[in-house]
């Protein structure tokens, strides 16, 4: 029951995606192409939905939820995520936007409404409160997020470098797991 519907809604995978059994993919989803999402990471897109362009990889205990709409909330947030992304262990994405080409630390928290644009070192355990927009080309860090100093050549070419490691490791687990299934299944 890694992925399962919710409201009606059935989460939606591209190509080659792989999901840890121990994780939950659930309601209005997407995951694009080559996505990873791995054990015990949770995509819960139950009052509004979640997106994920190709090559994210939701490392292990990430959360990533929405803000439904309500008179505190008017419309909502969903939470939409770009191409190449990597999001680190125990990260949590709530109702933000992400870009393309973003690195999102260990433990960081983007809260409802925030934005990050493409490009983008978000560092370990920092925080983007509510609404706040990390512009392309830095890293941040803190809690609030602040902007530290524009990415080096070398960063900017790491950022699909990561993403490209994870599509392989992930090619690793679906390989295993074709594997192990027996014959005729």
């Amino acid at each position: 029951m890694a992925i399962r519907a919710f409201g009606g809604k059935q989460p939606q995978c591209g190509a080659r995606v792989w999901v840890d059994p121990s994780a939950q993919v659930i309601g209005d989803a997407t995951l694009g192409d080559d996505c990873s999402i791995w054990p015990c990471a949770v995509i819960r897109a139950d009052m509004h939905f979640i997106e994920l362009g190709a090559r994210v990889s939701v490392q292990d205990n990430a959360v990533l939820h929405i803000t439904h709409d309500s008179t505190f909330n008017p419309g909502g947030h969903a939470l939409t995520i770009g191409d190449d992304v990597t999001i680190a262990h125990q990260a949590m994405l709530h109702g933000c936007s992400i870009g393309s080409r973003v690195l999102i630390g260990m433990q960081a928290i983007v809260m409802d409404g925030a934005q990050i644009e493409d490009d983008v070192i978000l560092a370990a355990g920092s925080l983007v409160p509510p609404g706040k927009r990390l512009k392309s080309g830095y890293l941040y860090r803190g809690k609030p997020a602040t902007q530290v100093r524009p990415l080096s050549s070398k960063e900017l070419a790491f950022l699909p470098y990561v993403a490209g490691n994870y599509v392989k490791l992930k090619d690793q687990y679906l390989a295993e797991a074709e594997g192990s299934q027996a014959p005729g299944e």
